[in-house]
């Protein structure tokens, strides 16, 4: 997967944007959930928070406090650094963070735990809660014509093809996967949960 997404670093904020091969999509009422959705990040408290797999730092740079930026994508990581330059960025592996425990208070992963297999799901919750207490994960919210996990092609502007893993949530399904979680952001298009240890 890193080669994918080290090929579509430049390309990537085309789909929050709806521009590029996106353009034409129909996607009703996206433009203003997406705002909704980048004006609940912002209102979280700001806190020390590492962003698990930020690829181009286009939620990250709404996320208030002392941030980290974490991807396995050098590509992605050199635009999320142009675009985040107050954050910090390191390249690492989300199933095996490079920090002590408890190095943050808030772990913030958006479309990475939808594409996690089911045996890396418990690896990256481990990973969560031993570098901070607080988690919040934003995904795509699952729609009835849609299934609940799959495999998409993408395509990419220069035309190659890749098979990537999907999963799609009803808001309380990620909270309770999660391990019980109070919903930030509930729409058509996006989920947001936060779950924290008591």
């Amino acid at each position: 997967m890193r080669a994918y997404y080290d090929r579509r670093a430049r390309e990537y904020d085309d789909w929050w944007l709806g521009t590029g091969l996106f353009a034409d999509r129909e996607r009703p009422g996206w433009h203003q959930e997406t705002e909704a959705l980048v004006a609940t990040i912002a209102a979280l408290p700001p806190a020390p928070t590492i962003d698990v797999a930020c690829g181009t730092g286009f939620l990250t740079r709404h996320l208030a406090g002392e941030v980290v930026g974490l991807d396995q994508s050098e590509n992605m990581l050199a635009v999320a650094q142009e675009q985040v330059p107050r954050a910090r960025f390191v390249r690492g592996d989300a199933l095996a963070l490079p920090f002590p425990n408890d190095s943050f208070e808030r772990v913030f992963a958006s479309y990475f735990y939808c594409h996690l297999e089911e045996n890396e799901r418990p690896l990256f919750l481990a990973e969560a809660r031993r570098v901070a207490r607080e988690l919040v994960v934003v995904a795509s919210r699952w729609d009835e014509d849609d299934p609940r996990e799959r495999w998409e092609e993408r395509v990419l502007n220069d035309g190659s093809r890749w098979e990537v893993y999907k999963r799609v949530f009803e808001p309380e399904q990620l909270a309770d996967e999660l391990g019980g979680a109070d919903v930030l952001f509930a729409g058509r298009w996006f989920v947001a949960v936060r779950s924290a240890e008591t």
